[in-house]
């Protein structure tokens, strides 16, 4: 339960058991504010629940800066907001917020990121530790029992970027919290006030987290477009990365229909990925190999039954797309060169199958810019015919503030600037399906239906865009998945050939992923996959969306004290243990060896019968507890029910 209690110091702090929040004071562009006088009232409906401080100094001359703390009534939350108001004339505020000089009780942060590629992670934080740690939206503290923790983010994401940042120093650890503000006009005599920010108390690491993320769904302006069904199907990337054409594709299409029909695979999409246009930014240009147009093609794709999709990166300009040659006004400027800001750089041989050696930004402040933008989306979609979108590098259009970035029209933070742009698109595209790559995961609530948690899935174990990084990721975002959008774990790897996993990893890897309840793509040739591996995608495929859990998040596989990661899934209506499938995936360089109770699944019943998935056999007396033996990158599934198993399952719940 949380409490309000101040200090000798008069000190106001926040406190459960385990932890204590103490000494917030307002910062202005990332600074204390110097010279500070407080007032502080009770809010008359709770005296003993609920504050409001009010900040004064010089350095605001008439102005001042305040928070509100409020209880909720159960105290199992405390909610805060913090403002400026009536700011000193002309100031230019790049963020402003709270920091809390006093934080105690905390063995684990969580780190979490911004978009699709820039990851999550629990990091054990003590004083010793002198690093200093940034994250977004909201963050998580553990204990060092893992009795309590606290999430703490923000309810709503539409307008600004947050951030948290931990660091100790001289005088304790502490943690401070932002909103960018990117020298948004201010004006005198009015009030600037932050989002809401609510700490959350559970004694369930994930259950915090799908709290918080419940909250954002409940506040967001526009509801979460959450898609009826699981996102199935194929898509190119992975098989033929840039070099498709029209043959290649139509070839793919008709293999991928003969095995849906011959399999009852459950495939919706047919998506064409990058490769198809000649430089970015000029989308509706298309390459030689595709001599009749992308419509075509995607009518094809409809007539085989599937949802046609096409890759698209639209905050992306090559320098020498047409585009920005007849538009250089279009893109982004950088306030350090004079010149367009350029996000990425390939000066030597390799470039990106384009003929582009810089890429600029989108300035879709600029009319002619956006209505650009939706042009090509509106075109693609109501004359090409295209369903399913996957955007690309949209963190492109959120990466940003006026400090480096100069913009047509001023005045925007760099998250309405990339809300302009996805309202735009959405609009564009009415009701089809799209999920965001290397996307702001947060911004992207309420437009989006899926969104990718993780970098690009690789063909080797360890190394550059590798299996490995990408485990802990999947398992520390996926608390949002069916809440806030579908989460997008990547494509499967099933084929035999051109990479560099054994078959149990790739056994390992496509049932973690299937556990994930999120997207299941794939990109290889379906024709050419053994019956087997066929058999494990129809395995993995279930036409109802489920909900998968990790009861040990914030341990184990995160801080390095156990690499076996443990998946629970179920279907979203299950009511009973009929639908109950677990996974255990060893992760580590070495066999690993470990026994669970079955109440640690979060399932509270004494005597459960259990199915193991890979040996195919179920045991006929009921049992308490698990164990697993389990060689190096290699994973084990197992069915859990509250009937002995007289055959084995058909697929995942």
């Amino acid at each position: 339960m949380l409490s309000i209690h101040f200090t000798e110091n008069e000190e106001i702090c926040i406190k459960n058991n385990q932890f204590l929040l103490c000494g917030p004071l307002p910062l202005l562009n990332d600074q204390p504010v110097s010279g500070l006088s407080k007032k502080l009232t009770h809010c008359p409906l709770d005296p003993q629940g609920c504050f409001k401080i009010e900040y004064f100094s010089p350095e605001l001359k008439h102005g001042s800066m305040g928070i509100q703390i409020e209880l909720s009534p159960d105290r199992q939350q405390c909610w805060l907001r913090y403002w400026l108001e009536n700011p000193v004339p002309g100031i230019k505020i790049n963020s402003f917020g709270i920091q809390f000089r006093e934080l105690t009780g905390v063995d684990t942060i969580l780190k979490n990121g911004y978009h699709s590629w820039d990851g999550s992670g629990y990091v054990q934080w003590h004083s010793s530790d002198k690093n200093t740690y940034t994250g977004y939206a909201m963050t998580q503290i553990l204990s060092a029992s893992r009795q309590s923790n606290l999430t703490i983010g923000f309810d709503r994401h539409e307008r600004f970027q947050h951030q948290f940042i931990f660091e100790n120093k001289d005088m304790g650890a502490g943690l401070s919290i932002l909103t960018l503000w990117d020298q948004k006009t201010v004006e005198a005599g009015q009030l600037y006030e932050s989002e809401r920010l609510v700490l959350i108390e559970h004694n369930q690491v994930e259950s915090g987290l799908q709290l918080w993320s419940q909250i954002v769904a409940d506040n967001c302006p526009t509801r979460p477009a959450l898609p009826p069904f699981p996102l199935t199907g194929w898509s190119s990337w992975y098989n033929y990365y840039a070099a498709i054409s029209e043959a290649s594709i139509l070839q793919e299409l008709q293999a991928a229909r003969e095995i849906r029909e011959q399999l009852a695979l459950d495939l919706r999409i047919f998506q064409l990925d990058d490769g198809f246009t000649l430089e970015m930014g000029d989308w509706l240009e298309v390459k030689p190999q595709f001599p009749n147009g992308i419509p075509p093609i995607l009518q094809a794709i409809r007539s085989a039954g599937f949802i046609p999709g096409l890759w698209i990166a639209p905050f992306m300009v090559g320098n020498r797309s047409h585009l920005y040659q007849n538009h250089p006004d279009w893109v982004v400027q950088d306030r350090l060169s004079g010149g367009p800001l350029a996000h990425m750089k390939f000066y030597g041989e390799f470039r990106w199958h384009k003929r582009s050696e810089e890429y600029y930004i989108l300035d879709v402040t600029h009319p002619e810019a956006l209505d650009y933008l939706r042009t090509v989306f509106s075109t693609w979609h109501t004359q090409w015919g295209c369903d399913y979108f996957k955007t690309d590098f949209m963190y492109f259009g959120s990466e940003y503030g006026p400090e480096r970035a100069s913009y047509h029209q001023p005045g925007y933070t760099r998250i309405e600037i990339w809300r302009k742009a996805a309202e735009t698109i959405r609009s564009a595209i009415g009701n089809a399906l799209w999920t965001g790559c290397g996307c702001p995961l947060w911004a992207s609530v309420g437009l989006v239906n899926a969104v990718r948690i993780s970098r690009d899935m690789g063909v080797s174990w360890r190394g550059e865009q590798s299996a490995y990084p990408l485990l802990a990721d999947h398992a520390n975002r996926s608390f949002g998945n069916h809440i806030l959008w579908q989460i997008d774990p990547d494509c499967l790897l099933l084929r035999e050939k051109f990479h560099h996993f054994s078959d149990a990893e790739i056994e390992a890897l496509a049932l973690y992923a299937g556990m994930s309840g999120g997207i299941l793509m794939t990109s290889d040739s379906l024709n050419q996959l053994p019956l087997e591996r066929l058999q494990l995608l129809k395995f993995l495929h279930n036409q109802q969306p489920a909900k998968c859990h990790f009861p040990f998040l914030g341990s184990g596989v995160n801080t390095n004290a156990d690499p076996i990661l443990v998946q629970v899934r179920q279907t979203l209506s299950a009511h009973s243990m009929e639908q109950t499938a677990v996974l255990f995936f060893n992760t580590s360089d070495e066999p690993a060896e470990q026994t669970y109770t079955i109440r640690s699944f979060g399932i509270n019943l004494d005597n459960v019968y259990i199915f193991e998935w890979q040996t195919q056999q179920g045991n006929p007396h009921p049992q308490q507890e698990i164990r697993v033996r389990l060689e190096a990158h290699s994973a084990s599934l197992f069915f859990l029910g509250s009937k002995p198993f007289h055959e084995a399952p058909k697929s995942l719940p």
